[in-house]
């Protein structure tokens, strides 16, 4: 026996060896680990003066700026997320603020009456406080320090929501063994972002998204946020005529030109608006130059037809970013605007700026909001050109257009342009259609005219080459009968279709006729829509009858 104990002893020792070896492995896998997140790599915060941004429960890519203990946000991520009606003026160092009747400025840089800056530029870049933005805007933010952490919400709507019912802790994942983002204490409130069997992930109140055991939670209910109403965002209001408008362009050149206006009326009925092309942009600095006439203006009168005055940038060589970018020159063309057209009688100012680039386009949203607060306090209606709404055309912001605007104008056509590299329609039936259906997605129907074209583009394909020209309709038809051509109708375009091979010329036609016409306007009518426009007056003579195509429409 004393030969055998200490093989007995041995056995005995290894076997508490391996059971303190499985015991402590055993405790390793199931004990709750006691490490820590590194906060910061948790919120992607590098300096001491980003602060993240935790927006409806989500941790955003984008970092706001701490700065004299408040948080600020840079423009584009106020414009994402919260507010995009600020404006900055990288020129004058300005952030604006546009309501329908007033300016407001802050000085980049300086402190303003609310006591702190309420924005500043940082290599180029506006930052605006939080705080500022809160003026404006109906949402809510807390902000935290240690790790800096702005948790804002800007969403009501129903969550599940519990509380812990014992101290706890929130780990980065679902897991004991997952590091801690923060304790809990029992009546901690949590929301509940999704559920497994287990463990929940879970909002806090001060901005962690993490993991907590369902174990150590309990009363989970529904809950919906009071929402924020602390700003009463002011209405726009219209000028709006109580019938559709029937608008045609005049385009003018010259003051002499203004004396044409008899002869263009000659045999047109039913138009109750005239714009003529009178103001121009002429230089850099917010200068235009303007062939209107008071005679015009009387004679027009005189007729029972309005006179919106379009303004263009295309006759002169300008840069409309360049003008548009500061707020001193936009002030200038807007006070020079208005005073002429007040001192011509016009009941409306048309605006016809095109290829404006999306660099320039928050400048030109910028100025319809400005020049409508001076329309809308001398009661002149604002209407705006547009082309056929398209994804690279979006930062005309249509939108923004269809509140601050009085009428948005969809000029029709060019789908098929001068410079086209193939023949085709300058306003087939399917894009006519599709530009109502996309523009009334952002703009009230009743403010959105479609402008239709009174021309028709004759094309010639010769030797590989594609050229055309702009006609009127009794040009068209003269080239039909010259050549003894035969239209056929086209289901597609809904156009009367002609070709012909002349010599070494094709020439093809797709024609803007009567016919053409009331195709379109029965699709207006469809989205009823607020007017028809036309391009351009002169271009149906001898065509009496589509006026009573136009008339049709908007009496109709």
């Amino acid at each position: 026996m004393k030969k055998k104990l200490p093989v007995i002893i041995a056995v005995v020792l290894i076997i508490v060896i391996i059971a303190i070896t499985a015991g402590t492995k055993i405790l390793e896998r199931f004990s709750y680990s006691k490490e820590r997140m590194d906060l910061n790599a948790y919120y992607g915060l590098e300096t001491g003066e980003d602060v993240a941004l935790v927006l409806n429960n989500e941790i955003k890519e984008e970092k706001g700026k701490l700065s004299e203990g408040r948080c600020y946000l840079d423009l584009d991520t106020v414009h994402e997320y919260l507010n995009d009606r600020f404006y900055a003026d990288y020129n004058e160092g300005l952030l604006l603020y546009t309501t329908p009747d007033s300016i407001i400025r802050a000085e980049a840089g300086a402190s303003g009456e609310e006591g702190y800056i309420p924005a500043f530029l940082d290599n180029g870049i506006m930052y605006v406080a939080l705080d500022y933005v809160k003026k404006f805007t109906n949402f809510s933010f807390t902000l935290y320090q240690e790790p800096n952490r702005a948790v804002l919400t800007t969403i009501w709507n129903e969550h599940q929501a519990a509380e812990i019912g014992k101290d706890t802790a929130v780990r980065y994942q679902g897991g004991v063994k997952s590091d801690i983002l923060t304790d809990m204490t029992a009546g901690d409130k949590v929301v509940i972002l999704e559920e497994m069997e287990n463990w929940s992930k879970v909002a806090t109140e001060d901005g962690f998204l993490g993991y907590v055991e369902n174990k150590r939670l309990k009363n989970q209910h529904s809950e919906t946020l009071i929402p924020v109403t602390d700003y009463q965002e002011p209405e726009y209001t219209s000028i709006r005529r109580e019938y559709k408008i029937n608008l045609g362009w005049h385009q003018v050149t010259s003051e002499s030109a203004n004396s044409t206006l008899e002869s263009v009326l000659e045999g047109i009925t039913g138009m109750n608006v005239i714009s003529p092309t009178w103001f121009f942009l002429s230089d850099d600095d917010g200068n235009f130059v303007s062939i209107g006439s008071t005679d015009y203006v009387n004679k027009a009168h005189s007729r029972g037809l309005e006179v919106w005055a379009l303004l263009d940038n295309f006759t002169y060589d300008v840069n409309t970013k360049e003008i548009l970018s500061y707020t001193s020159k936009r002030a200038k063309l807007i006070e020079g605007l208005v005073n002429e057209a007040l001192a011509l009688g016009v009941d409306g100012i048309n605006v016809d700026l095109e290829q404006v680039s999306s660099e320039a386009g928050e400048d030109y949203v910028e100025f319809l909001r400005e020049l409508s607060i001076s329309c809308r306090a001398n009661n002149l209606v604002l209407s705006v050109d547009n082309y056929v709404p398209k994804n690279y055309n979006a930062h005309y912001d249509w939108k923004e257009q269809g509140k601050v605007a009085d009428y948005v104008i969809i000029m029709g056509y060019d789908e098929h342009y001068g410079g086209s590299q193939e023949p085709g329609s300058v306003a087939s039936i399917g894009y006519v259609e599709e530009g109502i259906s996309t523009m009334v997605q952002s703009v009230p129907s009743e403010k959105v005219i479609n402008a239709v074209p009174f021309y028709t583009r004759i094309w010639e394909t010769s030797g590989g080459e594609v050229k055309s020209q702009a006609v009127g309709m009794s040009a068209v038809q003269k080239f039909l009968s010259d050549r003894n051509i035969e239209a056929v109708w086209d289901e597609d375009t809904c156009q009367n279709y002609a070709e012909v091979q002349d010599g070494d010329s094709f020439y093809q036609v797709w024609i803007e006729d009567a016919r053409s016409l009331e195709v379109k306007m029965n699709i207006m009518k469809s989205y009823n829509i607020g007017g028809v426009a036309a391009w351009k007056l002169g271009y149906e003579k001898g065509h009496p009858e589509v006026w009573d195509v136009l008339s049709g429409f908007a009496n109709g």
